[in-house]
């Protein structure tokens, strides 16, 4: 039983940042809060038949998926069931990656998760199957790579996206779009409808992102944070401006994070 993960090499390096296999006992809580990222991911629960999320208000209605799942870039919090996440595997996209994985519209993923046979067919429940026959951890992480090796459907995102998406990763995240727009010899309006069809977002809204990600990151690794100066190095024009973005994206204040943060910066408990 634990945590392990690999990070692939050529040609999937340039798409997917980990693939991860969770083999643990239930949690203490019921649910979790699962901050978003710019990247898509793919989820296979080895423990049920489903996938579960919740909504982000007062009701908390359950949303059923398969057990394979390929879950868009998501743009606010989710809630997830700690019930199902016993055993688990999946696959972190860089942003971009999903897109250049299936070839679909990353616009059609955004806050979605997808069922994976509805993108490729039996061979999603059959992949399910063999993982669940294979005990070894590093065994199932071997078998679920060459899969996604066999099924690379283009490693090639659109020249100016790709070096955009590079310049936009360089600290600190506090980029203008326009300068890169001019840099890549395309129209505005192109530029956008490149990065949304292949990054499934606004360039704006990427940075936006990118910028509440940083500062995660950041508060994460400290005992204590003095929120006026972050908002400062991270470009916002006040901390009430960092508030507003952290209940945007996170649902929650930057204090309640640290007062419920865990072990995983991604994941806060919730009950």
């Amino acid at each position: 039983m634990g945590f392990q993960y690999y990070l692939p090499g050529p040609p999937l390096d340039k798409l997917i940042a980990k693939v991860w296999d969770w083999d643990m006992p239930p949690a203490a809580h019921r649910h979790e809060r699962v901050l978003p990222q710019p990247g898509a991911q793919l989820i296979i629960n080895l423990h049920e038949d489903e996938t579960r999320v919740y909504t982000d208000d007062a009701a908390r209605r359950c949303i059923r998926s398969s057990a394979c799942v390929l879950g868009g870039p998501t743009l606010r919090s989710e809630i997830i069931d700690t019930a199902e996440q016993i055993r688990v595997m999946g696959v972190v996209f860089r942003p971009g990656g999903a897109h250049a994985l299936t070839g679909e519209d990353a616009t059609t993923l955004i806050g979605r998760d997808v069922d994976l046979g509805d993108l490729f067919g039996p061979a999603a429940a059959l992949l399910r199957e063999q993982l669940l026959e294979t005990p070894a951890p590093r065994g199932r992480l071997r078998l679920l790579t060459r899969w996604l090796v066999r099924r690379l459907h283009s490693t090639a995102l659109h020249p100016a996206i790709a070096y955009a998406l590079d310049r936009l990763a360089d600290p600190p995240q506090v980029q203008r779009i326009a300068p890169l727009v001019r840099e890549a010899g395309l129209s505005e309006r192109r530029f956008g409808m490149l990065f949304q069809h292949q990054v499934g977002m606004r360039p704006k809204h990427y940075t936006r992102l990118l910028r509440f990600r940083a500062v995660v990151d950041h508060a994460a690794a400290q005992s204590a944070v003095n929120w006026s100066q972050v908002a400062a190095d991270g470009g916002y024009f006040d901390q009430a401006h960092l508030t507003h973005e952290f209940r945007h994206f996170a649902g929650v204040t930057p204090t309640a994070f640290m007062a419920a943060r865990g072990p995983y910066s991604n994941h806060l408990p919730l009950d």
